[in-house]
């Protein structure tokens, strides 16, 4: 069939694209979390994902990570990558534990949410960012809200694109078949997508960070490393050190915007697929 082949063809590209950029990623200066989110990221998306890598991550030139990554929508794009490579784990998770159970897919979407969620709330936010809040509980606390917005914007792409497709095709119903990760590999990368605008609202607003430099104590820092620091402390583009700016009203706005994405993307599920069917 033809779906048969363009999922041979998709699974081929993921692989190469995830050999190259877990080879390639070791010698950039980037955070590890940050790290193993681009290859978790690319084993979702393939070439898609290993091209975000080389455009918004990579190090051009030795010494020019700190300037590169200063850019506003490199930071967005680091900050929805480590979204969503946090929540695609608990995710997919959840989704293997569900398809054992029998559950309706509504209540599938449910669960996968809420393991996606705790995994990149209290894994990939919290007790990664650690030490840039001091304390687990404190990382906590400060990642809880800005996981939420995103998260919802993540599932809601998600739920539109998965329960369809899903409850039209038994075979992507179970693990064990390479339907299902090619339809949650889509799925994921719909998520994506969707959170986009979000997370460069939380990054603008000081909410969440995005790239980061992270450079050996002992190594000397190159002259160009030096003066990217400098440029980027001049001209106030280190995101990942802002303080919040969002006011109460602002932040309550887009908790009923994240949620409405959530719902939008369960109505289209509704609406063309079948929520009450079991796994």
């Amino acid at each position: 069939m033809l779906l048969d082949g363009v999922m041979l063809l998709w699974f081929l590209q993921v692989g190469v694209a995830v050999v190259f950029v877990a080879v390639d990623i070791r010698t950039t200066p980037e955070a590890t979390v940050m790290k193993w989110g681009f290859v978790i990221i690319t084993a979702f998306s393939g070439l898609f994902g290993a091209l975000l890598y080389v455009l918004s991550c990579r190090e051009p030139l030795p010494g020019t990570h700190e300037q590169y990554v200063a850019v506003e929508w490199r930071q967005v794009v680091g900050s929805t990558m480590h979204c969503v490579a946090g929540d695609g784990v608990g995710i997919l998770a959840a989704a293997v534990v569900t398809s054992a159970i029998g559950i309706p897919m509504w209540a599938d979407v449910l669960c996968e949410y809420a393991f996606g969620f705790l995994f990149g709330w209290t894994v990939f936010q919290a007790l990664f960012m650690k030490s840039r809040f001091g304390t687990y509980r404190e990382s906590l606390k400060r990642t809880f809200v800005s996981e939420l917005l995103s998260m919802n914007a993540v599932m809601g792409g998600m739920t539109a694109v998965m329960v369809p497709w899903m409850t039209h095709d038994m075979a992507a119903m179970h693990p064990t078949s390479a339907r299902f990760w090619f339809v949650m590999s889509i799925s994921l990368c719909a998520g994506f997508l969707v959170a986009l605008p979000m997370n460069w609202w939380l990054v603008d607003h000081g909410l969440k960070h995005g790239m980061m430099t992270v450079r050996h104590d002992d190594a000397p820092v190159p002259q160009a490393a030096a003066v990217a620091l400098a440029g980027a402390a001049l001209t106030g583009h280190e995101h990942h050190h802002m303080q919040p700016t969002a006011s109460r009203t602002q932040l309550l706005l887009m908790t009923v915007v994240s949620f409405t994405i959530f719902g939008a993307g369960f109505l289209v599920a509704g609406l063309f697929g079948n929520l009450a069917m079991h796994r």
